[in-house]
């Protein structure tokens, strides 16, 4: 098992194993998840691997099944590794489903830091650099901002763009990248240690498949470049990946998001907007929406350019998402479980009717 610590296996984990006897089931971390099934590391090997009928019927929602950075038992069948159970997970990395405002989906686990990677071009936007700092807070991942493409800009609009970060984001720490120059990534790479898992996050087109080549100093992910047509970026990245870097630590590739809903706020909206969680407790009024009350502590601060308004704006808009996200939540379990109590009331009045 002494291989699995390179990649990132913990004594957390081996405790885990060892308390519910789960030692005679082989242990791989899954680094690869396409449609048919997954590749598994094992600290041996690289092997593919599918999921038991067992795992696949039993599991109450998608979110249970293997994603990429997920630890797991396996059963070696031969060719292929059959994934028994899923371990349990110390982080999440979710959004809202594409298909449903009440279901989410995870895009990968067990990650300890996430690079937020946004270019210096039209993508730059603090807004939705909030709404991913939000999500990495709300699944325990701590965040790192990475202001990619800088050889597009001059150091002046450089320096502007970093101190707009720093102004509304101050407690998050940012790096600036280029895959242009040879040692334009060799900031980022100082960063990572090893047998720490990272993720890149972030839209289309940002460079984020650029950086995994510089990273792992091969061409593994195919690069493209932005749609003259909308400038938007082209999708690269078709799933999502598990590399190991040659300084051992881990880093996770994913779909570039267009559309990143999000989830449950809890401490997640409350550590990224820290400052108006703080600036909130001296409201004069304690569910104070921060519109129009008076002696509101959070509207004094924008007065006095304490405070950014873009920042509480963004805030009350994700706000109202995540609501409704826990409303429509709330709403699909009720149904579930009428629908559930109605099942049963069915089944029990046919086995009345056959005696």
């Amino acid at each position: 098992m002494s291989n699995l610590y390179t990649l990132g296996f913990n004594q957390d984990l081996a405790n885990y194993i060892e308390t519910n006897n789960l030692n005679t089931f082989t242990v791989g971390r899954v680094a690869q998840q396409h449609r048919d099934g997954y590749i598994v590391l094992t600290g041996r090997e690289s092997k593919k691997a599918t999921i038991t009928g067992n795992l696949r019927y039993t599991v109450s929602e998608k979110s249970e099944l293997p994603v990429v950075g997920d630890w797991v038992l396996l059963i070696d069948s031969g060719d292929l590794y059959l994934i028994y159970q899923v371990l349990p997970r110390h982080t999440r990395l979710e959004r809202q489903a594409l298909q449903g405002l009440s279901e989410s989906q995870l895009i990968a686990s067990n990650i300890d830091e996430a690079l937020i990677v946004q270019s210096v071009d039209q993508n730059f936007n603090l807004n939705r650099l909030e709404r991913y700092i939000s999500i990495c807070h709300t699944g325990n991942i701590q965040p790192i901002i990475v202001l990619n493409k800088i050889d597009l800009i001059d150091n002046n609009r450089l320096n502007t763009l970093i101190n707009e970060v720093r102004q509304r984001i101050p407690n998050v720490t940012l790096i600036t990248t280029t895959t242009l120059f040879e040692h334009g990534a060799h900031q980022l790479l100082e960063k990572l240690q090893p047998q720490k898992t990272y993720c890149l996050v972030g839209s289309s087109g940002v460079g984020k498949s650029s950086l995994i080549n510089a990273l792992t100093k091969q061409d593994v992910m195919k690069t493209s470049s932005l749609s003259q047509a909308h400038q938007k970026g082209k999708h690269t990245t078709t799933h999502r990946e598990l590399f190991v870097l040659d300084n051992g630590a881990l880093i996770i590739d994913t779909p570039g998001m267009r559309e990143l809903g999000v989830t449950e706020s809890g401490h997640g909206l409350s550590q990224t907007f820290e400052q108006i969680d703080l600036l909130a407790a001296d409201c004069q009024f304690v569910d104070c929406s921060h519109t129009s009350e008076p002696n509101c502590a959070v509207l004094e601060a924008i007065r006095r350019g304490e405070l950014d308004e873009g920042a509480l704006k963004n805030f009350k808009k994700l706000q109202r998402e995540s609501q409704r996200f826990e409303t429509s939540k709330a709403e699909k379990r009720k149904i579930d479980k009428g629908f559930s109590k109605m099942y049963k009331e069915v089944m029990k009045m046919r086995n009345k009717r056959r005696f």
